[in-house]
């Protein structure tokens, strides 16, 4: 039969300095205690054992999640994180590999506090795969002050974590950069070098492309139409003039072919683009 708890219950607190004080005040487990309750967890699904692997180490969250204040984030949200972390450590704790529970909670902890600290630096993720991750928090730590690394400072900090130099440039522009508002203030200056004045393109508005496109389409189907209106020879000319690739035919080269004067294919070529003019006006 579970045992009742004997030592005090984080609950709502008004300051985060007294939830600390609490959990500071919850007694450690033996290892045989540990490995007791880890025991029953395991065998038996024994929820009061787990509330109690938890309760004991909710001071090693506290202590984790001091060192990541830098990052800007409150200090509760922090140690929130991380105590999901915690439960989920002691969901897999197995006590027949012989580590303590500290040990292998430590790792679940941290990924827990790292994931919540990805999510929120930014409004944009600056690390979305492990690799940049490992990246992120070691280039924090590396770095003493807010001046951008020299090139050799980027070199050593490459070789030291084992990247490419560019890699580590471009993690230190995403940690240096901050978040710009879409839209400026109240004064009419930061409106006017607000992103929302100079990044949409004029010409990329979706009707607008829409329109365009299916003003090209009706004009291609236009265009064919009145050409098929012509006759063989008036047709053949205006393509040879006007609608063929690289040099167009001259009126003399097209005379020369047809047996006419350069004249008559001047007339031919006149007559035919009136038509096909008055059927395109027709058909817009």
């Amino acid at each position: 039969m579970s045992q009742a708890l004997s030592f005090p219950i984080p609950t709502a607190v008004g300051s985060i300095d007294q939830y600390i004080q609490t959990v500071n005040r919850i007694p450690l487990l033996s290892e045989q205690e540990e490995m007791d309750l880890a025991t029953r967890l395991r065998d038996e699904g024994d929820l009061d054992a787990a509330r109690r692997l938890v309760m004991s180490h909710l001071r090693l969250v506290v202590a984790i999640a001091r060192g990541y204040l830098g990052y800007g984030l409150p200090h509760a949200d922090l140690i929130q994180e991380g105590n999901i972390g915690l439960m989920k450590a002691v969901k897999r704790f197995d006590p027949g590999r012989g580590v303590r529970l500290v040990s292998f909670a430590i790792h679940w902890i941290k990924a827990e506090i790292h994931e919540y600290i990805i999510r929120n630096w930014r409004l944009v993720k600056v690390a979305t795969t492990k690799a940049q991750r490992k990246l992120f928090f070691n280039l924090r730590g590396l770095k003493h002050d807010t001046n951008t690394l020299s090139r050799d400072e980027v070199q050593a900090v490459a070789q030291q974590l084992g990247v490419k130099p560019e890699e580590v440039v471009e993690m230190e522009t995403r940690l240096t950069g901050r978040d710009l508002p879409l839209e400026g203030g109240s004064d009419d200056e930061d409106e006017r070098f607000a992103p929302i004045a100079y990044l949409p393109d004029p010409h990329a508005e979706p009707s607008e492309v829409l329109e365009h496109a299916q003003l090209a389409r009706l004009q291609d189907d236009g265009l064919r139409n009145a050409l098929e209106s012509l006759d063989e020879r008036s047709r053949a000319i205006v393509k040879r003039r006007w609608l063929t690739e690289g040099d167009s035919a001259t009126l003399h080269e097209l005379a020369a072919e047809y047996g006419v004067s350069a004249e008559r294919i001047r007339q031919i070529e006149a007559k035919a683009m009136q038509k096909m003019r008055g059927l395109l006006t027709a058909a817009a």
